[in-house]
């Protein structure tokens, strides 16, 4: 299990050039069918758009895309760049665009389509999603505050908090943190506290802007 970086949710951004109008569109996908399902969206939305150029990248390596109808190379090769480049996976990306009765060449068309592509992930934001362990820790409740206090200095979070009897903390932190975090647990209650992986996911814990 690696990190990767993919989208939190959808995006959108609009360009008007040389009165042709570009909409960038970004969702995430972890499937081709959920990627062309995007895409049947975006197309029964846009009827009437010119192109509907699309692209998705997968975490498995999958990709495609697709010009629609412009010139070979010029608009579905450019956004899936832009996501290759932004080392996006896991996310399906459709710039619809609306002729304005200009051409724009091969160059321009290029430019435009990776623009947008590339404005509507600014628009999404971008998050890291790692490998993490979600732990069961169980301790006396006069142990409470100090676990409250060791779990944020590991980069931790608190899931749920059970106090029926035997405290039973939930928490989810960095796989690769979970280890010298028992053992500080372990360490700090002298032996009294106990800990267990539930479960090992993946979670955003890191967001940026593009």
């Amino acid at each position: 299990m690696t990190a990767y970086l993919t989208v939190p949710g959808t995006g959108e951004a609009e360009l008007v050039i040389k009165r042709s109008r570009f909409i960038g569109r970004i969702a995430p996908a972890q499937t081709p069918e959920a990627a062309l399902e995007f895409l049947a969206g975006i197309r029964a939305k846009h009827r009437d758009a010119s192109h509907n150029v699309w692209a998705y990248s997968l975490r498995d390596g999958q990709m495609r895309c697709s010009d629609d109808g412009e010139p070979q190379g010029t608009a579905g090769m450019p956004v899936l760049d832009t996501l290759l480049k932004q080392d996006l996976v896991d996310c399906v990306v459709v710039v619809t665009r609306y002729f304005g009765g200009t051409l724009l060449g091969t160059g321009g068309l290029t430019r435009a389509y990776g623009q947008s592509a590339s404005e509507a992930i600014a628009a999404a934001g971008a998050v890291v999603m790692a490998p993490c362990r979600v732990l069961r820790v169980t301790c006396d409740y006069s142990f409470y505050g100090a676990l409250q206090r060791l779990i944020p200095a590991f980069g931790g979070t608190i899931l749920d908090a059970q106090f029926t009897g035997e405290t039973a903390i939930f928490l989810r932190l960095r796989a690769e943190d979970a280890g010298a975090f028992i053992a500080q647990l372990i360490e700090k209650s002298n032996g009294r506290a106990r800990a267990e992986t539930v479960r090992e996911e993946f979670a955003a814990l890191e967001v940026s802007r593009q």
